[in-house]
């Protein structure tokens, strides 16, 4: 049975990430994400800051959000980590099937040769 608290999320297509920098201020970025199994699949450039801060300190909010960030629900405490074979590839087919755009940008990642990291975001 899934987790009540998750309910907001089901049909939604952002969610903002809320990660944290050393000196504890957050940064929130809205992203994709897949709802599987109560936990949030979020995919990125591997190089990119938030992968960073998670990797330093994996403790995450995330809420509902539009396309430009605005926080729509309320704010929940997480757990991120970076996910690898047959979860990440798990995951990367949900994220595919929710957003058709994701496939054309899959498609650019190969071209580009940009290195892709998945995100499992656990809530607590």
């Amino acid at each position: 049975m899934p987790d009540p608290t998750l309910a907001q999320f089901g049909d939604q297509s952002y969610i903002s990430v809320e990660t944290f920098k050393k000196n504890g201020e957050g940064v929130k970025t809205p992203v994709w994400f897949v709802l599987h199994k109560n936990a949030f699949y979020v995919y990125t450039e591997a190089d990119s800051w938030k992968v960073k801060r998670i990797r330093h300190n994996p403790r995450v909010r995330v809420a509902v959000c539009n396309i430009r960030g605005a926080i729509k629900g309320p704010w929940l405490d997480a757990t991120a980590s970076l996910v690898e074979g047959d979860e990440r590839l798990a995951a990367d087919n949900l994220l595919d099937r929710k957003y058709f755009l994701k496939k054309v940008f899959n498609f650019l990642t190969r071209i580009n040769r940009h290195k892709r990291a998945m995100i499992k975001v656990d809530t607590a």
